[in-house]
């Protein structure tokens, strides 16, 4: 992508906060896998103890991570976007 518009010079770049948005979508997802991954654990594996909760769900959010950051800002996008 250019830096600047090859017709009339403006710069491109987002405006300041642009993405703040964005970390209201990512607490949303970040708490959708918390609570299916809570979910899965209690129904599918016979309500395990409390460590092994804590360890299975912040291994799924560290693993899903970058799925995280990169479709919230996508979702932002989306909502915010006037067709």
């Amino acid at each position: 992508m250019h830096t600047n518009c090859p017709n009339c010079n403006l710069r491109y770049e987002k405006e300041p906060g642009n993405f703040y948005g964005a970390m209201y979508v990512s607490y949303g997802f970040s708490t959708g896998i918390f609570l299916v991954t809570a979910f899965i654990l209690y129904y599918f594996f016979n309500d395990p103890p409390l460590n092994v909760y804590l360890v299975s769900i912040l291994a799924a959010a560290l693993i899903l991570f970058p799925l995280n950051f990169r479709y919230s800002r996508v979702v932002f996008l989306y909502l915010i976007w006037k067709s």
